[in-house]
């Protein structure tokens, strides 16, 4: 009895020496893994709005497509810089507003955009880690600056830009994310639709006065990589 009384402790020890790095193994297997870098493309419509189209979003749709880098910096912010293409097509004929000698002009561009936006998301975005309350769906917001630049004619035009986004992700997988996003892009310039109608009015253009826009309405997906060190809980 008494040697059966010194074992039993002896063997407690042992199986608790062996459980703790089996336990350890599986609490680092179950910690889900996060990434701190996004690669993604997109694709979808184009509208226009200026001195050719001054009301309907939509109303010659053209095509529209980007592909896009993210920093994810956590699960409610991201940076993310982007290359973006639409092309654009407007018309005067039948216009309620005649502009003298233009009643009849039409125009079809191509805008090229470099942009650098901010993106918030409304929820924590993600899969796993409920302590953090991840959800797989989210609504977004996005404010940027960009340059573009409009071939019209043959003729090319460089502008500041102000990209204006709103949108949805949706995490298919822990890497994967699929997204809709709508977003209006302030040309701080009167020449997307041709330098014939940069100043038909005779009003001198400014920020807010004779400048140009751009919609898009785009489906996008993308991949995450670049894994985040986990230990202790840090995100860096």
């Amino acid at each position: 009895m008494t040697t059966l009384r010194g074992i039993y402790p002896a063997l407690c020890l042992t199986l608790l020496a062996m459980a703790a790095p089996a336990a350890s193994v599986a609490q680092e297997v179950a910690q889900p893994e996060t990434y701190k870098f996004d690669l993604g493309a997109g694709i979808g419509m184009s509208g226009y709005l200026g001195d050719a189209n001054p009301g309907s979003l939509f109303s010659r749709p053209g095509v529209g497509g980007n592909l896009s880098f993210r920093y994810l910096m956590n699960t409610r912010i991201a940076l993310r810089g982007m290359i973006g293409l639409a092309s654009l097509s407007g018309t005067t004929e039948g216009m309620d507003n005649v502009i003298p000698g233009l009643e009849n002009y039409s125009f079809k561009s191509t805008v090229y955009d470099l942009q650098a936006r901010g993106e918030f998301n409304f929820f924590n975005y993600g899969i796993g880690e409920t302590y953090k309350r991840l959800t797989r769906i989210t609504p977004y917001v996005a404010l940027g600056l960009g340059v573009s630049m409009s071939s019209v004619s043959g003729e090319s035009h460089v502008a500041m830009t102000i990209p204006m986004a709103v949108g949805v992700k949706y995490k298919i997988k822990p890497r994967l994310n699929l997204a809709l996003e709508f977003a209006m892009t302030k040309i701080v310039g009167d020449k997307a639709d041709g330098a014939v109608l940069s100043d038909p009015y005779l009003i001198k253009s400014s920020f807010l006065k004779n400048t140009d826009w751009y919609s898009t309405l785009v489906l996008s997906i993308s991949y995450e990589f670049g894994k985040r060190c986990v230990a202790c809980h840090r995100i860096d």
